[in-house]
């Protein structure tokens, strides 16, 4: 149960701290502050699920916001444009880093406080995750003198986490790292890191023009939001430099289907692009109230078509009060695709998405769909889970299931005993405070 905050006793500056470290504590990677006409509802997003926490009374709603904007940098007197800043502090004994946005709505200013976490990055490539085999295949992309390597996947799902373990990997002193970012979350020492600002026209394809004219060596851009910024990308890659960036893509496939579109000629591409990873976050199972449960024959069928493997029985949680909805942590799911000379002639030559879909999907890639589901049988996630992320008539996923056979995941979302897989509704249970 998350501490409660008496708002009648302490003064504003030490409820903002007190919500803020509350936040930290239980692991939080945003904090919502939703405005309503008469208070605030404030929100702590937990392994990617946002929880209720508390409300703001109306007497002090105004001056709540006011000091998440002095603290964060913003401007207390404008209160109709969007605004963004960030806040370094320490709060009792947690350091924080944090990025704060605030949006002007028709209830009043919304508050979003996003928490940075960078010990994951700072762990290194081994503690994301990745399979052994994946683990290795990421180790030889590095070695690469040139090319580009691309990580996506949605919003939220750690794409940062991975390039900034990369960027650990490859720091060394024999090599000149240049980074373009927007923001730069992370500073690193022995790295050239560059903030983006559009307002003066110091853009991510203007900022890569430049360095290409810094003697650089790896190139790391924050994200490839639009045609030209690929364009230059791909051109640096060519011209012997290594380059990293992200791209907001669900799998392999559909990355080299979003370059095409960007674009970029297929010839150029084709020679440059090294591997793609592909990743998604899905919630730990609490080990405190992990049980087991039969599996389901539909859970048993999709199993052994996709890894080939015979089960019986799967993990699933209850709750507890030292968890969320039977999750606590998240672990991430991975796709990578080194591409291959076929698949290089493939994608200079224009094949059609079926043909390449072939190709790209072959025993050797490892598809999210089989990665989330080897995390499965090993206990560290659900079933449930990895059906919410990943869906089941994805691209990469080797079986097509017939229609009756997919309405089955209805019977294994639902729980009326111990003997029955959870509800992922129930997942979104809000805590008790």
């Amino acid at each position: 149960m998350l501490k409660q905050i008496d708002f009648n006793k302490l003064p504003i500056t030490e409820i903002v701290n007190e919500i803020i470290y509350t936040a930290a504590q239980a692991g939080a990677s945003d904090i919502h502050f939703d405005p309503s006409e008469k208070n605030i509802k404030v929100r702590f997003r937990i392994d990617g699920i946002l929880i209720d926490y508390t409300i703001i009374p109306e007497n002090i709603r105004k001056n709540l916001i006011a000091r998440l904007k002095i603290i964060s940098g913003m401007d207390i007197t404008e209160s109709r444009l969007p605004q963004d800043g960030a806040i370094k502090t320490m709060i009792k004994d947690i350091n924080l880093d944090m990025r704060v946005s605030s949006l002007p709505t028709n209830e009043g200013e919304k508050i979003v406080i996003r928490i940075l976490d960078y010990s994951s990055s700072l762990n290194g490539l081994e503690s994301l995750g990745f399979s052994p085999k994946n683990l290795i295949k990421m180790k030889e992309l590095i070695k690469e003198p040139n090319g580009i390597i691309l990580v996506t996947g949605a919003t939220g799902s750690g794409k940062s986490t991975t390039v900034y373990s990369l960027l650990q990997l490859l720091n060394t002193p024999k090599v000149n790292l240049v980074t373009v970012e927007d923001p730069v979350e992370m500073n690193i020492d022995g790295i050239n890191q560059i903030q983006v600002n559009s307002e003066i026209g110091l853009t991510f394809a203007n900022v890569l023009r430049s360095i290409l004219r810094q003697d650089p060596d790896i190139i790391m851009i924050g994200e490839i939001r639009d045609d030209e910024t690929a364009k230059i990308a791909v051109r640096a890659s060519i011209t012997g430099h290594l380059v990293l960036s992200t791209l907001h893509t669900n799998n392999a496939l559909n990355t080299i289907e979003r370059l095409r579109d960007m674009d970029v000629e297929t010839y150029l591409l084709a020679s440059s692009l090294n591997g793609i990873v592909s990743q998604k976050l899905a919630r730990r199972i609490c080990p405190h109230c992990m049980k087991k449960r039969p599996a389901i024959e539909y859970e048993k069928k999709l199993i052994k078509a996709n890894l080939g493997i015979d089960i019986t029985e799967l993990a699933y949680a209850e709750g507890c009060d030292k968890c969320v909805g039977g999750y606590k942590g998240r672990i991430a799911i991975h796709e990578v695709l080194v591409i291959n000379q076929e698949i290089r002639d493939a994608i200079a030559n224009g094949v059609p998405k079926e043909e390449l879909r072939k190709l790209v999907y072959t025993n050797d890639t490892t598809t999210l769909l089989q990665d989330g589901l080897q995390k499965v049988i090993q206990n560290i996630t659900t079933i449930e889970e990895i059906l919410r992320l990943v869906e089941l008539d994805d691209e990469s996923t080797k079986i097509v299931l017939k229609q009756e056979e997919k309405n089955n995941i209805n019977i294994s979302n639902k729980i009326t005993n111990n003997n029955q897989p959870k509800d992922i509704s129930s997942d979104m249970e809000m805590l008790d405070i």
